[in-house]
């Protein structure tokens, strides 16, 4: 069994999530850019790590002590948890574990008592479009020419976090969430989740 943690990225981690950075999305967000998150108080920055044994399968670029295999943030605009990072490693794509990194953003923003997520999406990104619509997100409008290569974007909402009768569905995520990553070998570690309200 490969244990997976999902945690708070701390500065002592920031060269592994520039690695992991370049990685997933080539260079997206600078160290500057993400020492701005981890300072900032309406950031959730969060990275998932695997034990040193799971990422033995990795190459020698990428293995690490204490490898990051994801990564996520979350900013809290007044009322709106808005997702602008959420990238896996490309080795470990598709073994359910960006449904985990998500779902534990969302559980953050609704711990934040947030009322909605939004975020954007490339158009083509079919992948990450079901992900996203699993957990209920829907297409709400259209950024033209949102990104470098002129491609639109896809703004989706997903909202009433914060609603008591979303309790079930929660759990209803979790579970599948676990489920998926058990499918391929993966077992959460507790994490800083487990002091919140966790189904």
């Amino acid at each position: 069994m490969k244990w997976v943690h999902c945690r708070p990225l701390t500065a002592a981690g920031l060269p592994a999530v520039l690695q992991l950075d370049q990685h997933c999305f080539g260079g997206l967000w600078s160290l500057e850019a993400y020492q701005r998150e981890l300072i900032s108080p309406n950031s959730d920055l969060l990275v998932l790590k695997s034990d040193h044994a799971a990422y033995r399968a990795g190459s020698d670029a990428t293995r690490s002590a204490h490898p990051l295999i994801g990564v996520g943030c979350c900013w809290a605009i007044v009322d709106e948890a808005h997702i602008t990072l959420l990238g896996i490693s490309p080795q470990f794509q598709h073994q359910g574990l960006g449904q985990w990194l998500l779902l534990q953003l969302l559980l953050t923003a609704r711990y934040r008592n947030l009322q909605r997520a939004t975020l954007e999406v490339r158009a083509s990104n079919v992948t990450a479009l079901a992900l996203y619509q699993k957990f209920g997100f829907q297409v709400a409008g259209r950024r033209p020419h949102y990104y470098d290569n002129g491609e639109d974007a896809l703004i989706l909402w997903l909202g009433n976090l914060s609603d008591p009768k979303l309790t079930s569905t929660f759990s209803g995520w979790y579970q599948q969430g676990r489920q998926r990553l058990s499918e391929h070998g993966w077992q959460p570690k507790p994490s800083h989740q487990q002091t919140l309200p966790v189904p």
